[in-house]
């Protein structure tokens, strides 16, 4: 009976923003034209469609937020303006009270929170579309940040999700045109997205990996503060870290009055995204202003803070090799280097042509490079060979699409930081520096590093296994164990063998190019 009225809620609210409209117009048919008139009543919706449809998520509550806010980041799949529109989601949503925010936190970790902490602020700081944030002091003096889940939340997640589907099914089956944008495939993902961040205990362990990622002898603790998590104090809807004090990265004037160098700022917001990108492969994926702060405090004044990770993005080693050569490539204007590392990656299909993925790859990336660098967004140019890789039927990786809405993300905050900033002038050092420590000298003493405590395990057992292989009886005078055995010891030894040929071919090797370089 519930979801029955939720579902007339939901037609009420497409209904009153002309969605239906926006479905109709979709579906190439004569009875849909003709449904269209009459639901027009004759006369076109007066809003755009994107502001319509951001306008009816926001009047349908939280769950219908976030789902706006993930779809926006599916540029590969919809429209830009409606996408632009859905960007504008906020996450400003009425609190719950404080009472339930209470109790909440008292079935999760066994005691209320006047218990728990010093002191407890009863009214939150911040109310998000699954969460609220509420101060709190800690009895050894320590200053935290408690993150409740939204009472509900998760019987309201299952419930909408539903529905989603079952919408997502009728209009693919009807509108041939939405069917591009794969509504099945957005719920599913927009399902994994929500599991995620309602599990606080995995935003907790993501906060953790980044902290650890930046903190003392990484090299990079000097560009971002990340919180302490205090584990004692999380649970599933529970997330309880250090609190952070700062000046959120879009209050420009803020910034300035605080002494902070803007252009600096905003080169390091390219170099801590990158460095997250191809070094860690762990990169922060909501890394819009409202979650990005800065340190007005003397002892680290300008360094970024991060908050919020619901939502990360990790990258493989086949993915970061693929990016790293892609941007270098699209730098150097090679195209003809771009299609094949489309087809060598086997993201195209082995059967395209080179030339023709080339010339549309040219017909994307030329015209950015008659503008100044300054003016050529990097996401936007990814975007559009996501796009025109579509046209090959090219499978585009979510991690990847993640990681073009996260630049689009750290372009406009660095170019509101600093309107001069190149990003291109910026990134490609750290590209080139990347490439090479890992095709270079060190890239290899890195691997060798890594494979020497197998090696260690291997190496002592040569002798042995040589001089049984050499010394094996006839077939004919053993048991058929112990010829199993032997062949087992044989397979063995031709491998470890192969090992030795290699560490010796790679040892001439290294020899070589080291007495060239001299």
């Amino acid at each position: 009976m519930f979801s029955l009225l939720r579902l007339l809620q939901i037609l009420f609210v497409a209904m009153r923003y002309r969605l239906d409209e926006l479905v109709l117009s979709s579906i190439n048919h004569p009875i849909a034209f003709t449904l269209l008139r009459i639901v027009r009543f004759g006369r076109p919706p007066r809003r755009p469609r994107g502001e319509r449809l951001r306008l009816a998520l926001e009047a349908l509550g939280p769950i219908y937020i976030k789902f706006g806010q993930v779809l926006s980041t599916r540029r590969d799949l919809i429209p830009v303006d409606v996408a632009d529109e859905l960007a504008l989601l906020q996450d400003r949503v009425p609190p719950f009270p404080s009472e339930q925010a209470a109790a909440t936190v008292e079935a999760a970790l066994g005691a209320s929170p006047h218990e728990l902490f010093k002191h407890f602020d009863v009214d939150p700081v911040a109310s998000a579309s699954v969460a609220q944030v509420h101060f709190a002091v800690m009895h050894d003096g320590r200053e935290v940040a408690v993150k409740i889940l939204r009472p509900g939340m998760r019987h309201a997640m299952e419930r909408d999700l539903q529905l989603m589907r079952v919408m997502a099914g009728l209009v693919q089956r009807l509108a041939a045109d939405v069917r591009r944008l794969k509504p099945r495939q957005v719920v599913d993902e927009f399902d994994t997205y929500l599991h995620d961040e309602l599990d606080l205990l995995r935003e907790a362990a993501n906060c953790s990996q980044l902290r650890r990622n930046f903190g003392p002898g990484s090299g990079r603790e000097q560009l971002l503060i990340v919180p302490e998590v205090m584990w004692d104090y999380c649970a599933v809807n529970v997330f309880t870290m250090e609190r952070m004090r700062g000046i959120p990265v879009s209050h420009i004037e803020r910034l300035r009055a605080a002494g902070i160098n803007l252009p600096e700022l905003a080169r390091s917001g390219v170099e801590i995204f990158f460095s997250q990108v191809f070094s860690d492969g762990f990169f922060h994926a909501d890394m819009h202003p409202g979650n990005i702060y800065v340190s007005d405090q003397p002892e680290t004044l300008g360094r970024y803070i991060a908050m919020d990770f619901g939502i990360v993005g990790t990258l493989s080693e086949f993915d970061k090799n693929y990016l790293a050569q892609n941007f270098l490539a699209f730098f150097q204007r090679d195209y003809r280097r771009v299609a094949e590392l489309h087809i060598e990656s086997g993201w195209a299909p082995a059967t395209t042509r080179v030339e023709q993925l080339e010339g549309a790859v040219r017909a994307v990336c030329e015209p950015y490079f008659d503008r100044p660098l300054s003016e050529i967004s990097l996401g936007q140019v990814l975007m559009r060979l996501f796009q025109t890789s579509r046209r090959f039927n090219v499978e585009i990786q979510p991690q990847l699409v993640l990681l073009q809405k996260t630049l689009l993300n750290v372009e406009g905050m660095g170019r509101e930081l600093d309107p001069d900033l190149d990003l291109w002038k910026t990134a490609k050092p750290y590209l080139e520096r990347w490439m090479h420590q890992r095709v270079g000298l060190q890239g290899l003493r890195d691997r060798l590093n890594r494979e020497a405590g197998q090696w260690s395990q291997i190496l002592p057992q040569i002798p042995r296994l040589i001089y049984t292989n050499l010394n094996r009886p006839d077939a004919e005078t053993i048991s058929a164990l112990e010829l199993q055995r032997l062949r087992q010891a044989q397979t063995q030894t031709n491998r470890l063998l192969m090992v030795i040929a290699a560490v010796l071919a790679i040892g001439v090797g290294v020899a070589v190019w080291a007495i060239n370089g001299m």
